[in-house]
C-alpha cells in the first residue's frame, strides 16, 4: 500500500508532455481541475475522460502506474460514495431500511462524485509525474512572481511546496523500511481491534517523525553550506522560454475550456445530456 502512492514521484520519459514548459503544465492542470467542477453532465465527463486518456497516452506514463495510486485513496472514494448514496435527497426511492434511503438521485450523485474524484487524482498526479522538482519550483515561482510587488515571498513558497512534494516518496520509502524492520522484530500490524491497530502504529510514527526532522535538518545545513539565501541575486542555469509546442498546448487548453463551458450551458437547454 505504501508503494502504491504515486503523488510527488517523477516518471522519466522523453515525451511531448515531459518537454512542455512547467508553467504551461501548471496552468493546464489548474484548468483541468476547474473543468471537473464546470462540467456536470454525462457528455462532459466523457469529454474530460477522453482528454485525460489522450494526454496520458502522449506522456508515455503507464496507465497501470497511475491507477496504482488510487489504491491509497480507495477508502476516501468508498466513503464519498456512501455519503452521497444515503444522504442525497430524492423522490425516486430504490431501497429503504429505517432512516437510510437509497434513491436514484443518490446513485447518480455517488457515481458522479467518485468519477470526479478519480479524474482529479489522476489528472493532478500527471503534473508531478512529468515535471522535475526543479522545473516545478521555477514554474510556481514564475506564476507567483507578480505577487512579489505586494510582499509575497514567491520563491520561498515555491521552494517549500516543491520540497514538500519531493519528500513524499522519500518518507514513504522510509515508512516502508520501518514497517519491515518492525515486522522482522515480531511486530503485528494486522490483527486486533481498531484501538490495538492504532497503538501498533506508535513504533512506526515515532521513528518516522525522528527521521523526517533529521532529514529536514540535513537539508537545511546543506542549503546553508551552499550559501543559499532565497531569491536574493539568484541566477538559473536553464531559462524558461515558451516553445511552439507550448503555444499549441495553450491553444488546445483554451479550446477545451470553451467546449467544457459550452457543454455546461447547453445542458440547461438539452436535458438529455445529463
Amino acid at each position: 500500500m505504501i508503494r502504491d502512492i504515486t503523488i510527488g514521484q517523477y516518471y522519466p520519459s522523453n515525451s511531448v508532455v515531459h518537454r512542455l514548459d512547467a508553467r504551461v503544465k501548471i496552468l493546464m492542470t489548474f484548468l483541468f481541475i476547474v473543468s471537473l467542477f464546470v462540467v456536470d453532465t454525462l457528455m462532459g465527463y466523457v469529454l474530460v475522460t477522453l482528454l485525460l486518456g489522450a494526454v496520458i497516452r502522449v506522456s508515455k506514463v503507464p496507465l497501470k502506474f497511475m491507477l496504482r495510486g488510487l489504491k491509497s485513496i480507495m477508502i476516501i472514494i468508498l466513503f464519498t460514495a456512501f455519503i452521497n448514496l444515503f444522504l442525497t435527497r430524492g423522490e425516486h426511492i430504490v431501497w429503504q431500511v429505517g432512516f437510510l434511503k437509497l434513491t436514484e438521485e443518490g446513485i447518480y450523485m455517488a457515481i458522479k462524485m467518485c468519477v470526479r474524484l478519480v479524474l482529479l487524482i489522476v489528472g493532478s498526479s500527471l503534473l508531478t509525474l512529468t515535471t522535475t522538482p526543479i522545473q516545478l519550483t521555477d514554474g510556481i515561482e514564475y506564476i507567483l512572481k507578480p505577487l512579489k510587488k505586494i510582499g509575497v515571498p514567491a520563491h520561498e513558497i515555491a521552494m517549500m511546496m516543491t520540497i514538500a512534494l519531493r519528500f513524499i516518496p522519500t518518507l514513504l520509502d522510509e515508512t516502508d523500511k520501518i514497517i519491515k524492520a518492525q515486522q522482522a522484530r515480531g511486530a503485528d500490524f494486522d490483527t486486533g481491534n481498531l484501538l490495538q491497530k492504532a497503538k501498533s502504529m506508535i513504533p512506526i510514527l515515532v521513528p518516522l517523525f525522528i527521521s523526517a526532522f533529521r532529514r529536514a535538518e540535513e537539508l537545511a545545513m546543506a542549503m546553508e553550506a551552499r550559501c543559499y539565501h532565497g531569491d536574493e541575486h539568484r541566477t538559473r542555469m536553464h531559462m524558461m522560454q515558451l516553445q511552439k509546442r507550448d503555444y499549441t498546448a495553450i491553444v488546445c487548453g483554451v479550446v477545451y475550456g470553451c467546449v467544457a463551458i459550452g457543454i455546461r450551458v447547453a445542458a440547461n437547454y438539452m436535458p438529455f445530456l445529463i
